[in-house]
């Protein structure tokens, strides 16, 4: 991978960018920059990962609410 500071870019091998594809967000974490992958149609990837799930969100969210309560002890 190259970067050149002069333009501001990040250069990805063409390897790289035909297994992860062209568009990425770029994530701070800590004195590390992280590249995140981002799809060309992020509403679908959600809907197929999340083809499986049952219930509405706000189900799930109680849900969630509860299983936190139950395993904090609260």
């Amino acid at each position: 991978m190259d970067v050149d500071a002069s333009d501001g870019r990040i250069y990805l091998p063409k390897d790289l960018r035909e297994r992860f594809g062209e568009r990425y967000k770029l994530v701070e974490r800590g004195d590390r920059l992280v590249l995140i992958p981002v799809s060309e149609d992020p509403l679908a990837s959600l809907r197929a990962a999340f083809a499986d799930v049952d219930g509405s969100a706000l189900e799930l969210r109680e849900d969630g609410r509860e299983t936190a309560l139950d395993e904090s002890g609260s």
